[in-house]
């Protein structure tokens, strides 16, 4: 390959536009490249080096490539008329795990005279405008705006897997549950409407792990329940903790513990030292692990309601 566009492509990562190219090399140069085998056209004026390409050969040339190779690709390929979409633009966003092979999305104005290919999905958007707040860059990519982008990708997951990256986001304060609800309304006849609504739901009354959804749900609402705030805020002396379920009049913080966090030496220990701290300002800390909230819910449920009134009439 000439050694000025092989330079050009390695300097990208990967995809070179034909307009790029030309502006440095030849249109020939460009033409002896694919020829040989050096360059293969994975998209219409998009070309990458051959040896980018994994097998197997039965599948589009653009879904041969790394994930994030594709990514540009693609990106490269919509030349600002359109934006990174759906599944790729919650890779880009961060919150999913990129899969070699994977269809490729963007979505473009409904005007666009972009149509999909093989291994790209093209999705024309009313209104859409390739502006903030509509699109945002992550990573140097065009990406439709993160709510947007959790309320598409929802239906295209495993029902398994849907719900981590929109609890994530929120963790990560990348958005908000108010926010999400906002993108939601645009989207009426979304396929399982229903169950990203309730994952809202709980996320905007505090909760914040897949558990703590669980425990809200199936233990810790109901008769004799009082109403728990949700990753209360407390200071003591300069540390400030986040309470899982803080039943205020009670003075009972109830935390619930993941699986990932048993058998964790340097976690209990740094836990029994929080759990001291809060007891130094009346906090009686109550800890149920996965397996019990999970596996004997009811007992579970009938010892935090035992507990709850035990210290409701030692305060009387």
């Amino acid at each position: 390959m000439n050694g000025v566009l092989r330079e050009l492509v390695e300097r990208g990562g990967g995809p070179v536009t034909r307009a790029v190219a030309e502006q440095v090399v030849p249109e020939w140069t460009l033409r002896r490249a694919c020829g040989c085998g050096d360059l293969v056209r994975v998209l219409p004026e998009v070309f990458v080096a051959a040896h980018l390409l994994r097998d197997p050969p039965q599948q589009p040339a653009i879904c041969r490539l790394d994930p994030g190779v594709g990514l540009r690709a693609a990106h490269a390929w919509v030349d600002g008329r359109g934006a990174l979409s759906h599944l790729s633009a919650l890779v880009a966003w961060g919150l999913l795990r990129p899969r070699a092979g994977d269809l490729l999305h963007l979505s473009v104005p409904a005007g666009a005279g972009i149509r999909s290919r093989p291994g790209v999905a093209v999705h024309r958007r009313q209104g859409l405008l390739l502006e903030p707040p509509h699109v945002a860059i992550r990573r140097g990519l065009t990406v439709t705006r993160l709510e947007q982008t959790l309320v598409d990708s929802w239906p295209m997951l495993p029902p398994g897997e849907r719900r981590a990256p929109v609890i994530r986001a929120v963790n990560d304060r990348l958005t908000t549950a108010e926010r999400l609800v906002e993108a939601l309304r645009a989207a009426p006849k979304l396929p399982d409407r229903a169950a990203l609504r309730t994952l809202l739901a709980r996320l905007g009354e505090g909760c914040r792990s897949p558990l703590e959804i669980w425990g809200h749900e199936q233990v810790f609402t109901g008769p004799g329940m009082p109403a728990f705030r949700r990753q209360a805020r407390v200071r003591v002396g300069r540390r400030t903790m986040y309470l899982d379920l803080f039943a205020e009049r009670e003075r009972v913080n109830i935390e619930l513990d993941g699986a990932t966090t048993h058998g964790d030496p340097r976690q209990r220990e740094i836990d029994l030292r929080r759990d001291a701290l809060l007891a130094t300002v009346g906090i009686l800390v109550v800890r149920f692990a996965h397996r019990r909230l999970v596996h004997e819910t009811g007992e579970v449920r009938r010892e935090a309601l035992a507990i709850l009134a035990h210290r409701t009439a030692a305060t009387r």
